[in-house]
Formats: C-alpha cells, structure tokens, sequence
C-alpha cells in the first residue's frame, strides 16, 4: 500500500499532500517523522496502531501537510526487508523515526543509525538487547516503551493450566533468533516444574516449520500451546490459531489479535496504548528532548481477552472467576 493511500485512509490524521508544498512556501519548517513497521499496510491489527500514532501525533500539533512529513516503510517479519527499509529511513535523515513493532525493528534501525532519534514500542528487554544502557537514562539515540518483563511469560503459563487443567505439557513458539524469545522461554521453563509442566521450545522460521512442529507435538495427549511476543508470530497469526483449534490445543498468546481472531485466552498489554504514548515522546523530541534522557517506560495498561466461542468448541468452561477478570470477553 502507497504512503498516501494510507495516510488518506486515517481521515482526519491526514491532510493532502500538497499543503506540504504551501508550508515550505509560507516559511514553515516541514518535520519529517519515520516509521518502520515489520507487518502490512492491510493488516488491520498495524492499521489500529499506525492510526493511533498519527492521531495522537495530530492531536498534539503534528499535522501532515502543514508541519511534519511521515516517511512509513512496511515490511514483513522477514530480518533483510527490514534492514533495507531501516538503511533507506536513515539515509533520510529524518527528525525522529518511530520503531514500530519491537525489537524487530528496533535492532535494525540501530545498526543504521546512532545519531537520528528513535522511539520504540513494545520491545521486551532493550538493556538486554543492547538498545539502551538502562531503563532510567537509555544513553544513546533510542527510548520508548517496554511490553513487559520476563516474569509476565510465567502469567501464560498459571493462565493455560486455570483454563485447561487437564494440560500436562505445553509447546511454546518463541523466536530464539532475538533476545526476548530466549529469555521469555527461560522464565516460562523455570517456572514450569512446580505447576506441574513439561515445557518444549518450538522455533518456527516459515508456515511450514509451523505446521510441522505443532502437528508433531499433538500427536501426544494433555498438550497444550503458549505463543509468546515475536512479530514472527503475530505475521503467522492465523495459521497459528488454525493449528490449535484443527488439534484441539488449549493455547494462551501474548496479545489481544490473537484471542479476536479464534484464538482461546490472550493477556498482555494494551498496545493501542502504547502507540498513544509514543506520540507524547515523538513530539517531545521534536521540541528540543533528548532521547538518551527520556526514561524507558513500562506498560500501564493490561488486557485479558477469552474467547469463549473457542472454549466452547475445545470442551472448556472457564472458571467464574476467570471470566470476571477478564477485560474482553468474545462470545
């Protein structure tokens, strides 16, 4: 999809384009903002957050057209796509650019720049992954907004034994090429002997390795599936929730688009929110922050979605109380 297509599609997050040309005109300087996101312009799920950046970005006084210019590269989860278009953001020299799926994209906008600023979102563990020097005074060209510490990955685990008691053995799709898909595995192993688990690592690279790995794993009983935090997973999305329903794997994923689309339980946080947030520290940065001074921020807002039209096919009955705590519940 074409920037402009898609700008023109968010109403009034966008204004035509030519205003861009009347603003230079007028003597007003034009701030151009990037955004790198690893998924498509036509998944809706990449739509709901772009289109939250930019209104709140909007709402704040960056109107594009008038004052600032949006630079956004789509890409898949597929690591030399998102190098290229995080080389091409970077020779753009833009003002501030807007790391908008995590690490994976968070990692090769670092590699091409460490002097434009750059805000990310959603990213697991930026001290781990080298993108920050702490969480209190990141120290380079980069902050943004944590999705969550590791112990949060042990919630998945106490979440699929309280709605699927029977389960005794869990696959957990990570992605051990970056740094939060190991260490999200290493909490969820570390807590699994005492709630009674056998936890199995699968490290799916394409759709094939997918159908693969998870249709091995169900040819044995009491199984049962967590998928954690990667844009791999989320890019698989549906395939994934096929294979736990065509096997009848209780499973438990880390956001709500999961548990929306046919998925059973979802818990994470409101990642809607966090896109918001960042437009408060893009525009803070475009009036003069420095951003190895802005805090990493956690979340603030968390979500537990059920879907009870899968429990229901998959012969679980959520507890009361599960069902009380939940801030979604799909029928």
């Amino acid at each position: 999809m074409r920037r402009r297509q898609f700008l023109g599609g968010l109403g009034s997050a966008a204004i035509a384009w030519p205003l861009a040309t009347r603003a230079q005109q007028q003597g007003q300087r034009i701030r151009t903002i990037g955004l790198l996101v690893a998924g498509s312009a036509d998944e809706p799920e990449h739509q709901a957050r772009t289109a939250t950046f930019l209104r709140e970005l909007e709402r704040l006084g960056w109107v594009d057209g008038r004052n600032a210019r949006f630079e956004i590269r789509w890409a898949t989860a597929n690591a030399e796509i998102l190098r290229k278009h995080a080389a091409e953001l970077a020779a753009l020299a833009p003002d501030v650019i807007l790391a908008a799926t995590g690490t994976a994209t968070t990692a090769p906008l670092l590699e091409a720049t460490r002097s434009i600023p750059i805000v990310f979102v959603i990213v697991i563990d930026p001290v781990g992954a080298g993108f920050v020097s702490s969480l209190a005074r990141p120290g380079g060209n980069a902050t943004g907004f944590l999705m969550f510490e590791y112990g949060l990955s042990v919630k998945w685990l106490e979440l699929l034994k309280e709605i699927a008691p029977g389960v005794k053995r869990a696959a957990v799709l990570r992605d051990p090429t970056i740094v939060s898909g190991i260490g999200q595995f290493a909490a969820i192993r570390s807590a699994a002997p005492p709630l009674g688990f056998e936890v199995l690592p699968i490290n799916p690279r394409d759709a094939g390795e997918i159908e693969r790995d998870v249709t091995g794993f169900a040819r044995s009983p009491n199984g049962g599936v967590i998928v954690t935090a990667a844009p791999r997973a989320l890019f698989h999305r549906d395939l994934i929730v096929a294979l736990a329903a065509r096997h009848r794997l209780p499973a438990v994923y880390s956001s709500r688009p999961f548990a929306s689309h046919g998925g059973l339980i979802s818990y994470g946080p409101d990642v809607i929110d966090q896109y918001r947030r960042a437009a408060g520290y893009v525009d803070r940065i475009l009036k003069g922050e420095n951003p190895s001074e802005l805090p990493v921020q956690a979340p603030t807002k968390y979500e537990l979605v059920i879907n009870l039209k899968t429990a229901k096919a998959l012969d679980l009955e959520p507890s009361a109380a599960l069902v009380a705590r939940a801030d979604e519940v799909i029928e």
